[in-house]
Protein backbone atom coordinates (compact mmCIF):
# COMPACT_ATOMS: atom_id res chain seq x y z
CA UNK A 1 0.00 0.00 0.00
CA UNK A 2 1.35 3.44 -0.95
CA UNK A 3 1.98 6.21 1.60
CA UNK A 4 -0.93 8.24 0.24
CA UNK A 5 -3.29 5.32 0.65
CA UNK A 6 -2.11 4.79 4.24
CA UNK A 7 -2.73 8.48 5.19
CA UNK A 8 -6.14 8.38 3.57
CA UNK A 9 -7.27 5.23 5.29
CA UNK A 10 -10.12 5.23 7.85
CA UNK A 11 -7.96 3.86 10.65
CA UNK A 12 -5.44 6.61 10.36
CA UNK A 13 -8.22 9.23 10.47
CA UNK A 14 -9.58 7.77 13.71
CA UNK A 15 -6.10 7.68 15.19
CA UNK A 16 -5.59 11.37 14.37
CA UNK A 17 -8.94 12.26 15.86
CA UNK A 18 -8.10 10.46 19.14
CA UNK A 19 -4.68 12.07 19.23
CA UNK A 20 -6.14 15.53 18.69
CA UNK A 21 -8.69 15.00 21.48
CA UNK A 22 -5.97 13.90 23.87
CA UNK A 23 -3.89 16.97 23.08
CA UNK A 24 -6.91 19.25 23.56
CA UNK A 25 -7.76 17.65 26.92
CA UNK A 26 -4.18 17.86 28.13
CA UNK A 27 -4.03 21.54 27.18
CA UNK A 28 -7.32 22.31 28.91
CA UNK A 29 -6.16 20.54 32.07
CA UNK A 30 -2.83 22.41 31.99
CA UNK A 31 -4.45 25.86 31.72
CA UNK A 32 -7.07 25.02 34.33
CA UNK A 33 -4.33 23.97 36.76
CA UNK A 34 -2.36 27.18 36.26
CA UNK A 35 -5.48 29.34 36.61
CA UNK A 36 -6.32 27.66 39.92
CA UNK A 37 -2.98 28.48 41.56
CA UNK A 38 -3.56 32.28 42.09
CA UNK A 39 -6.93 31.55 43.70
CA UNK A 40 -5.29 29.12 46.09
CA UNK A 41 -2.64 31.73 46.87
CA UNK A 42 -5.33 34.33 47.55
CA UNK A 43 -7.08 31.99 49.95
CA UNK A 44 -3.82 31.32 51.78
CA UNK A 45 -3.06 35.06 51.96
CA UNK A 46 -6.53 35.82 53.26
CA UNK A 47 -6.08 33.23 55.97
CA UNK A 48 -2.74 34.77 56.97
CA UNK A 49 -4.34 38.26 57.26
CA UNK A 50 -7.16 36.98 59.40
CA UNK A 51 -4.73 35.48 61.94
CA UNK A 52 -1.76 37.93 62.18
CA UNK A 53 -1.29 37.68 65.98
CA UNK A 54 -0.14 34.63 67.82
CA UNK A 55 -2.62 33.24 70.36
CA UNK A 56 -0.25 33.91 73.26
CA UNK A 57 0.30 37.56 72.33
CA UNK A 58 -3.42 38.05 71.78
CA UNK A 59 -4.20 36.61 75.21
CA UNK A 60 -1.82 39.09 76.85
CA UNK A 61 -3.40 42.03 75.00
CA UNK A 62 -6.92 40.90 75.86
CA UNK A 63 -6.02 40.55 79.54
CA UNK A 64 -4.61 44.10 79.54
CA UNK A 65 -7.76 45.32 77.84
CA UNK A 66 -9.84 43.61 80.52
CA UNK A 67 -7.75 45.39 83.17
CA UNK A 68 -8.45 48.80 81.61
CA UNK A 69 -12.15 47.98 81.35
CA UNK A 70 -12.17 46.96 85.00
CA UNK A 71 -10.49 50.23 86.01
CA UNK A 72 -13.01 52.26 84.01
CA UNK A 73 -15.95 50.37 85.52
CA UNK A 74 -14.65 50.99 89.05
CA UNK A 75 -13.59 54.64 88.67
CA UNK A 76 -16.21 56.22 86.41
CA UNK A 77 -18.94 56.14 89.12
CA UNK A 78 -16.71 57.99 91.65
CA UNK A 79 -15.59 60.79 89.29
CA UNK A 80 -18.14 63.53 88.70
CA UNK A 81 -18.45 66.63 86.58
CA UNK A 82 -18.43 69.82 88.64
CA UNK A 83 -20.60 72.60 87.20
CA UNK A 84 -20.11 76.09 88.63
CA UNK A 85 -21.52 79.57 88.27
CA UNK A 86 -19.45 82.49 89.48
CA UNK A 87 -21.35 85.76 89.83
CA UNK A 88 -19.11 88.69 89.02
CA UNK A 89 -19.93 92.36 89.38
CA UNK A 90 -18.81 94.99 86.94
CA UNK A 91 -19.32 98.74 86.94
CA UNK A 92 -21.83 99.90 84.33
CA UNK A 93 -20.05 102.38 82.02
CA UNK A 94 -21.31 105.98 82.08
CA UNK A 95 -21.81 107.93 78.90
CA UNK A 96 -21.47 111.51 80.07
CA UNK A 97 -20.70 114.27 77.58
CA UNK A 98 -21.86 115.29 74.14
CA UNK A 99 -23.89 113.97 72.44
CA UNK A 100 -25.11 111.88 75.40
CA UNK A 101 -25.93 114.97 77.50
CA UNK A 102 -27.82 116.61 74.59
CA UNK A 103 -30.30 113.76 74.30
CA UNK A 104 -30.53 112.43 77.89
CA UNK A 105 -29.40 115.23 80.16
CA UNK A 106 -26.51 115.19 82.64
CA UNK A 107 -26.92 112.79 85.59
CA UNK A 108 -25.86 114.13 88.96
CA UNK A 109 -22.54 112.93 90.39
CA UNK A 110 -22.60 110.39 93.23
CA UNK A 111 -26.17 109.32 92.47
CA UNK A 112 -27.09 105.64 92.50
CA UNK A 113 -27.46 105.81 88.71
CA UNK A 114 -23.80 106.80 88.45
CA UNK A 115 -22.58 103.89 90.59
CA UNK A 116 -24.61 101.02 89.25
CA UNK A 117 -23.08 97.55 88.99
CA UNK A 118 -24.18 94.76 86.73
CA UNK A 119 -23.92 91.09 87.65
CA UNK A 120 -22.46 88.61 85.20
CA UNK A 121 -22.90 84.85 85.49
CA UNK A 122 -19.72 83.09 84.46
CA UNK A 123 -20.13 79.34 83.99
CA UNK A 124 -17.35 76.83 84.47
CA UNK A 125 -16.81 73.08 84.23
CA UNK A 126 -14.35 70.87 86.07
CA UNK A 127 -14.15 67.45 87.64
CA UNK A 128 -14.25 66.00 91.14
CA UNK A 129 -13.77 62.76 93.06
CA UNK A 130 -16.16 61.29 95.67
CA UNK A 131 -13.76 60.73 98.57
CA UNK A 132 -15.94 60.42 101.65
CA UNK A 133 -19.47 59.55 102.78
CA UNK A 134 -21.10 60.50 106.09
CA UNK A 135 -24.73 59.44 106.32
CA UNK A 136 -26.50 61.00 103.34
CA UNK A 137 -23.69 63.48 102.77
CA UNK A 138 -21.14 62.80 100.07
CA UNK A 139 -17.89 64.77 99.90
CA UNK A 140 -16.27 65.55 96.55
CA UNK A 141 -12.65 66.68 96.25
CA UNK A 142 -11.75 69.09 93.46
CA UNK A 143 -9.44 72.05 92.76
CA UNK A 144 -9.79 75.47 94.33
CA UNK A 145 -9.60 77.05 90.88
CA UNK A 146 -12.62 74.93 89.89
CA UNK A 147 -15.03 75.59 92.78
CA UNK A 148 -13.36 77.90 95.31
CA UNK A 149 -14.98 81.10 94.03
CA UNK A 150 -18.26 79.63 92.80
CA UNK A 151 -21.60 81.09 93.83
CA UNK A 152 -23.53 78.08 92.58
CA UNK A 153 -22.29 74.49 92.34
CA UNK A 154 -23.80 71.28 91.02
CA UNK A 155 -22.39 67.90 90.14
CA UNK A 156 -23.25 65.51 87.31
CA UNK A 157 -22.73 61.78 87.77
CA UNK A 158 -21.38 59.61 84.97
CA UNK A 159 -24.92 58.33 84.33
CA UNK A 160 -26.29 61.87 83.90
CA UNK A 161 -27.95 62.40 87.28
CA UNK A 162 -27.44 65.87 88.76
CA UNK A 163 -27.26 67.11 92.37
CA UNK A 164 -26.88 70.54 93.89
CA UNK A 165 -23.69 70.95 95.89
CA UNK A 166 -22.13 73.42 98.31
CA UNK A 167 -18.61 74.47 99.20
CA UNK A 168 -17.24 72.90 102.40
CA UNK A 169 -13.77 74.46 102.35
CA UNK A 170 -11.01 75.66 100.07
CA UNK A 171 -7.25 76.17 100.13
CA UNK A 172 -5.22 78.29 97.72
CA UNK A 173 -1.76 77.01 98.69
CA UNK A 174 -2.53 73.46 97.56
CA UNK A 175 -5.25 74.46 95.08
CA UNK A 176 -7.82 72.20 96.72
CA UNK A 177 -11.52 72.51 97.49
CA UNK A 178 -14.07 70.17 99.04
CA UNK A 179 -17.74 70.29 98.09
CA UNK A 180 -20.66 68.16 99.30
CA UNK A 181 -24.04 66.98 98.08
CA UNK A 182 -26.93 65.17 99.75
CA UNK A 183 -28.50 61.94 98.51
CA UNK A 184 -30.24 58.91 100.00
CA UNK A 185 -29.01 56.85 97.08
CA UNK A 186 -25.92 54.73 97.47
CA UNK A 187 -22.84 55.80 95.51
CA UNK A 188 -19.36 54.28 95.63
CA UNK A 189 -16.43 56.14 97.18
CA UNK A 190 -13.00 56.32 95.57
CA UNK A 191 -10.19 54.14 96.85
CA UNK A 192 -7.23 56.40 97.67
CA UNK A 193 -3.89 54.79 96.90
CA UNK A 194 -0.36 55.53 98.11
CA UNK A 195 1.30 58.09 95.86
CA UNK A 196 4.66 57.52 97.58
CA UNK A 197 4.77 54.14 95.80
CA UNK A 198 4.29 55.64 92.33
CA UNK A 199 7.23 55.05 89.98
CA UNK A 200 8.14 56.47 86.60
CA UNK A 201 6.80 54.14 83.92
CA UNK A 202 3.71 53.05 85.87
CA UNK A 203 0.38 52.98 84.04
CA UNK A 204 -1.56 56.23 84.53
CA UNK A 205 -5.27 56.58 83.71
CA UNK A 206 -6.94 60.01 83.78
CA UNK A 207 -10.69 60.28 84.36
CA UNK A 208 -12.73 63.47 84.18
CA UNK A 209 -14.77 65.81 81.99
CA UNK A 210 -12.40 67.43 79.47
CA UNK A 211 -14.15 70.25 77.61
CA UNK A 212 -17.40 69.13 79.26
CA UNK A 213 -17.27 65.59 77.85
CA UNK A 214 -18.44 63.76 80.98
CA UNK A 215 -16.85 60.45 81.98
CA UNK A 216 -13.87 60.51 79.65
CA UNK A 217 -11.00 58.08 80.21
CA UNK A 218 -7.48 58.48 78.80
CA UNK A 219 -4.43 56.33 79.31
CA UNK A 220 -0.66 56.87 79.49
CA UNK A 221 2.21 56.41 81.89
CA UNK A 222 3.80 58.29 84.76
CA UNK A 223 6.39 60.44 83.02
CA UNK A 224 8.04 61.93 86.14
CA UNK A 225 7.47 62.45 89.86
CA UNK A 226 8.38 65.25 92.24
CA UNK A 227 7.82 68.03 89.72
CA UNK A 228 7.62 71.54 91.22
CA UNK A 229 6.77 75.01 89.98
CA UNK A 230 3.00 74.76 89.66
CA UNK A 231 0.89 77.83 88.80
CA UNK A 232 -0.24 80.52 91.25
CA UNK A 233 2.23 79.61 93.99
CA UNK A 234 0.97 76.03 94.35
CA UNK A 235 3.23 74.38 96.97
CA UNK A 236 2.62 70.79 95.85
CA UNK A 237 5.05 68.56 94.08
CA UNK A 238 3.40 66.87 91.10
CA UNK A 239 3.08 63.62 89.22
CA UNK A 240 3.71 64.23 85.51
CA UNK A 241 1.84 62.07 83.00
CA UNK A 242 1.36 61.83 79.26
CA UNK A 243 -2.25 60.65 79.68
CA UNK A 244 -4.30 63.26 77.81
CA UNK A 245 -5.49 65.99 80.21
CA UNK A 246 -7.43 69.02 78.97
CA UNK A 247 -9.47 71.90 80.35
CA UNK A 248 -12.28 70.38 82.40
CA UNK A 249 -10.09 67.56 83.72
CA UNK A 250 -9.05 69.73 86.68
CA UNK A 251 -10.07 68.05 89.92
CA UNK A 252 -10.47 64.66 88.24
CA UNK A 253 -8.69 61.44 89.12
CA UNK A 254 -5.39 60.01 88.04
CA UNK A 255 -5.52 56.31 88.90
CA UNK A 256 -3.19 53.33 88.70
CA UNK A 257 -3.83 49.98 87.03
CA UNK A 258 -5.56 48.80 90.22
CA UNK A 259 -8.12 51.60 90.02
CA UNK A 260 -6.68 53.43 93.06
CA UNK A 261 -6.57 57.22 92.97
CA UNK A 262 -2.92 58.32 93.00
CA UNK A 263 -3.38 61.96 91.99
CA UNK A 264 -5.75 64.88 91.39
CA UNK A 265 -5.37 66.27 87.88
CA UNK A 266 -4.65 69.99 88.23
CA UNK A 267 -2.78 71.68 85.37
CA UNK A 268 -1.13 71.20 82.00
CA UNK A 269 1.87 72.75 80.28
CA UNK A 270 0.78 73.65 76.76
CA UNK A 271 1.44 76.45 74.26
CA UNK A 272 -1.99 75.87 72.71
CA UNK A 273 -4.16 75.25 75.78
CA UNK A 274 -4.73 71.63 74.76
CA UNK A 275 -2.99 68.43 75.77
CA UNK A 276 0.55 67.96 74.46
CA UNK A 277 1.36 65.11 76.82
CA UNK A 278 2.43 67.29 79.76
CA UNK A 279 -0.20 66.89 82.47
CA UNK A 280 0.36 67.33 86.20
CA UNK A 281 -1.48 65.83 89.16
CA UNK A 282 -1.31 66.53 92.90
CA UNK A 283 -0.13 63.33 94.64
CA UNK A 284 -3.00 61.91 96.66
CA UNK A 285 -0.86 61.67 99.81
CA UNK A 286 -0.67 65.49 99.72
CA UNK A 287 -4.44 65.77 100.13
CA UNK A 288 -5.44 63.09 102.64
CA UNK A 289 -4.88 65.35 105.67
CA UNK A 290 -6.57 68.23 103.82
CA UNK A 291 -9.77 66.20 103.39
CA UNK A 292 -10.00 65.68 107.17
CA UNK A 293 -9.23 69.36 107.83
CA UNK A 294 -11.93 70.50 105.41
CA UNK A 295 -14.58 68.29 107.02
CA UNK A 296 -13.68 69.03 110.66
CA UNK A 297 -12.42 72.64 110.43
CA UNK A 298 -13.56 74.01 107.07
CA UNK A 299 -9.99 74.83 106.08
CA UNK A 300 -6.54 73.28 105.80
CA UNK A 301 -4.35 73.73 108.88
CA UNK A 302 -0.62 74.00 108.24
CA UNK A 303 2.36 73.52 110.47
CA UNK A 304 4.71 76.52 110.81
CA UNK A 305 8.44 76.49 111.40
CA UNK A 306 9.14 80.18 110.94
CA UNK A 307 11.95 80.24 108.36
CA UNK A 308 12.30 81.74 104.91
CA UNK A 309 13.86 79.12 102.65
CA UNK A 310 15.79 79.31 99.39
CA UNK A 311 17.49 76.74 97.17
CA UNK A 312 21.27 77.06 97.31
CA UNK A 313 22.75 77.58 93.84
CA UNK A 314 26.27 76.40 93.05
CA UNK A 315 27.90 79.67 94.22
CA UNK A 316 26.08 79.66 97.57
CA UNK A 317 26.66 75.93 98.07
CA UNK A 318 30.37 76.32 97.38
CA UNK A 319 30.84 79.11 99.93
CA UNK A 320 28.89 77.19 102.58
CA UNK A 321 30.74 73.96 101.88
CA UNK A 322 27.61 71.98 100.94
CA UNK A 323 28.45 71.12 97.34
CA UNK A 324 26.67 68.02 96.08
CA UNK A 325 24.37 68.03 99.12
CA UNK A 326 20.59 68.17 98.83
CA UNK A 327 18.66 70.43 101.16
CA UNK A 328 17.27 73.95 101.67
CA UNK A 329 18.92 77.07 103.07
CA UNK A 330 17.29 78.97 105.94
CA UNK A 331 18.14 82.49 104.78
CA UNK A 332 15.83 84.26 107.26
CA UNK A 333 14.32 83.40 110.66
CA UNK A 334 11.11 84.84 112.10
CA UNK A 335 11.71 86.43 115.50
CA UNK A 336 9.82 84.49 118.17
CA UNK A 337 9.09 81.58 115.81
CA UNK A 338 9.47 77.85 116.58
CA UNK A 339 12.67 77.88 114.52
CA UNK A 340 14.24 80.63 116.63
CA UNK A 341 13.10 79.06 119.89
CA UNK A 342 14.47 75.68 118.80
CA UNK A 343 17.85 77.09 117.79
CA UNK A 344 17.78 77.21 113.98
CA UNK A 345 19.86 80.13 112.69
CA UNK A 346 20.07 82.06 109.41
CA UNK A 347 22.55 80.22 107.21
CA UNK A 348 21.65 76.73 108.43
CA UNK A 349 21.44 74.28 105.55
CA UNK A 350 18.60 71.88 106.39
CA UNK A 351 19.23 68.34 105.08
CA UNK A 352 16.77 66.17 107.06
CA UNK A 353 13.34 66.38 108.66
CA UNK A 354 12.29 63.52 110.93
CA UNK A 355 14.92 61.20 109.38
CA UNK A 356 13.72 61.91 105.84
CA UNK A 357 16.14 63.58 103.46
CA UNK A 358 15.26 67.07 102.27
CA UNK A 359 15.51 67.30 98.49
CA UNK A 360 14.87 71.00 97.96
CA UNK A 361 13.04 74.07 99.24
CA UNK A 362 9.60 73.15 97.84
CA UNK A 363 9.67 69.67 99.31
CA UNK A 364 10.59 71.02 102.76
CA UNK A 365 7.84 73.66 102.64
CA UNK A 366 5.32 70.93 101.84
CA UNK A 367 6.64 68.58 104.54
CA UNK A 368 6.61 71.25 107.26
CA UNK A 369 3.09 72.27 106.25
CA UNK A 370 1.87 68.72 106.83
CA UNK A 371 3.17 68.72 110.42
CA UNK A 372 0.62 69.26 113.18
CA UNK A 373 0.70 72.16 115.59
CA UNK A 374 2.32 71.01 118.84
CA UNK A 375 4.24 68.21 117.14
CA UNK A 376 7.96 67.99 117.89
CA UNK A 377 10.04 67.71 114.72
CA UNK A 378 13.70 66.81 114.40
CA UNK A 379 15.84 68.71 111.91
CA UNK A 380 19.41 67.99 110.84
CA UNK A 381 21.30 71.05 109.60
CA UNK A 382 24.80 71.79 108.38
CA UNK A 383 26.27 74.80 110.19
CA UNK A 384 29.87 75.88 109.58
CA UNK A 385 30.53 72.54 107.91
CA UNK A 386 29.27 70.47 110.86
CA UNK A 387 26.01 68.51 111.08
CA UNK A 388 23.80 69.48 114.00
CA UNK A 389 20.50 67.97 115.20
CA UNK A 390 17.82 70.42 116.38
CA UNK A 391 14.41 69.63 117.87
CA UNK A 392 11.60 72.12 117.22
CA UNK A 393 8.00 72.21 118.45
CA UNK A 394 5.84 73.22 115.48
CA UNK A 395 3.19 75.99 115.65
CA UNK A 396 0.10 76.47 113.52
CA UNK A 397 0.63 78.67 110.47
CA UNK A 398 -1.28 81.95 110.65
CA UNK A 399 -1.44 84.33 107.71
CA UNK A 400 -1.10 87.52 109.76
CA UNK A 401 2.06 86.25 111.48
CA UNK A 402 3.62 85.06 108.24
CA UNK A 403 2.93 88.42 106.59
CA UNK A 404 4.64 90.42 109.38
CA UNK A 405 7.96 91.29 107.72
CA UNK A 406 9.07 93.30 110.74
CA UNK A 407 9.77 89.95 112.46
CA UNK A 408 11.83 88.53 109.57
CA UNK A 409 15.49 88.47 110.62
CA UNK A 410 17.57 89.98 109.15
CA UNK A 411 15.38 90.62 106.08
CA UNK A 412 18.04 90.55 103.36
CA UNK A 413 18.97 87.92 100.76
CA UNK A 414 22.60 87.97 99.63
CA UNK A 415 24.70 85.98 97.17
CA UNK A 416 28.44 85.67 96.54
CA UNK A 417 29.95 88.01 93.94
CA UNK A 418 30.58 85.89 90.86
CA UNK A 419 32.17 86.87 87.56
CA UNK A 420 28.81 87.86 86.04
CA UNK A 421 27.99 90.26 88.90
CA UNK A 422 31.53 91.62 88.92
CA UNK A 423 31.39 92.30 85.19
CA UNK A 424 27.90 93.87 85.32
CA UNK A 425 28.81 96.22 88.19
CA UNK A 426 32.35 96.77 86.85
CA UNK A 427 33.81 95.83 90.23
CA UNK A 428 37.52 95.72 90.87
CA UNK A 429 38.85 92.20 91.43
CA UNK A 430 40.04 93.32 94.87
CA UNK A 431 36.44 93.91 96.05
CA UNK A 432 35.31 91.06 98.32
CA UNK A 433 31.85 90.81 99.79
CA UNK A 434 28.24 89.86 99.13
CA UNK A 435 25.75 91.21 96.62
CA UNK A 436 22.33 92.24 98.00
CA UNK A 437 19.75 90.45 95.87
CA UNK A 438 16.66 91.54 97.82
CA UNK A 439 15.73 93.61 100.86
CA UNK A 440 12.41 92.59 102.44
CA UNK A 441 10.07 95.55 102.92
CA UNK A 442 9.61 96.65 106.58
CA UNK A 443 12.20 94.13 107.76
CA UNK A 444 15.13 95.07 110.06
CA UNK A 445 17.45 95.23 107.02
CA UNK A 446 15.05 97.65 105.33
CA UNK A 447 14.88 99.82 108.46
CA UNK A 448 18.69 99.88 108.60
CA UNK A 449 18.75 101.33 105.10
CA UNK A 450 20.12 98.45 103.04
CA UNK A 451 19.24 98.62 99.35
CA UNK A 452 19.11 96.13 96.54
CA UNK A 453 22.41 96.22 94.64
CA UNK A 454 24.52 97.11 97.67
CA UNK A 455 27.76 95.23 98.24
CA UNK A 456 28.07 94.17 101.89
CA UNK A 457 31.76 94.22 102.80
CA UNK A 458 31.46 94.13 106.59
CA UNK A 459 29.18 93.13 109.47
CA UNK A 460 29.45 94.77 112.89
CA UNK A 461 32.82 96.27 112.02
CA UNK A 462 34.42 93.03 110.78
CA UNK A 463 35.16 92.04 107.20
CA UNK A 464 32.66 89.75 105.48
CA UNK A 465 34.53 88.35 102.50
CA UNK A 466 32.22 85.41 101.87
CA UNK A 467 28.90 83.87 102.84
CA UNK A 468 30.35 81.89 105.74
CA UNK A 469 31.74 85.11 107.25
CA UNK A 470 28.40 86.85 106.75
CA UNK A 471 26.30 84.25 108.62
CA UNK A 472 28.93 83.73 111.34
CA UNK A 473 29.02 87.46 112.14
CA UNK A 474 25.23 87.80 111.75
CA UNK A 475 24.66 85.06 114.35
CA UNK A 476 27.21 86.40 116.87
CA UNK A 477 24.94 87.14 119.82
CA UNK A 478 27.74 88.76 121.80
CA UNK A 479 26.97 91.86 119.74
CA UNK A 480 23.93 93.75 121.00
CA UNK A 481 23.46 95.65 117.75
CA UNK A 482 23.66 94.85 114.08
CA UNK A 483 24.91 97.08 111.29
CA UNK A 484 26.42 96.61 107.86
CA UNK A 485 29.27 98.26 106.02
CA UNK A 486 28.32 98.51 102.35
CA UNK A 487 29.74 99.73 99.09
CA UNK A 488 27.13 101.66 97.13
CA UNK A 489 28.46 102.88 93.82
CA UNK A 490 31.77 104.62 94.52
CA UNK A 491 30.87 105.24 98.16
CA UNK A 492 31.49 103.10 101.23
CA UNK A 493 29.07 103.73 104.09
CA UNK A 494 27.58 102.21 107.23
CA UNK A 495 23.90 101.47 107.73
CA UNK A 496 21.90 102.46 110.78
CA UNK A 497 22.36 100.27 113.81
CA UNK A 498 19.53 97.91 114.79
CA UNK A 499 19.12 96.53 118.27
CA UNK A 500 19.35 92.76 118.17
CA UNK A 501 16.11 91.02 119.28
Amino acid sequence: MSLYEKLSSKKFFIFNLVLLGALFGFSLAFFSFNLAKPAEKQVAYAQSVQNPVSPDALAVAENLQKAFRSVADAVLPVVVQVNTVEIQKQQVPQFNGIPWEFFFGTPQDNTPQNNQEREFRSKGIGSGIIVRKNGNTYYVLTNNHVAGSASEISITMNDGREFKAKLVGKDERKDLALISFESKESFPVAVLGDSDQVKVGDWAIAVGSPLGLTASVTMGIVSAIGRTGGPAGNINDFIQTDAAINQGNSGGALVNIRGEVIGINTWIASPSGGSVGLGFSIPVNNVKKAIDDFITKGQVKYGWLGVSLIDADKDIAAELGVQNRKGALASQIFIGSPAEKGGILPGDFIIKLNDREVKNRDQLVLAVGDLKAGEQATFVVIRNGVEKTIKVRIDERKDDVVADNSKLWPGVIVTPINDEIRQTLKLDTKVKGLYVVEVITKSPASVMGLQRGDIIVGVNGENAKNLSDFFRLLNDRSKKELWFEVQRGDTTLETMRYKRP
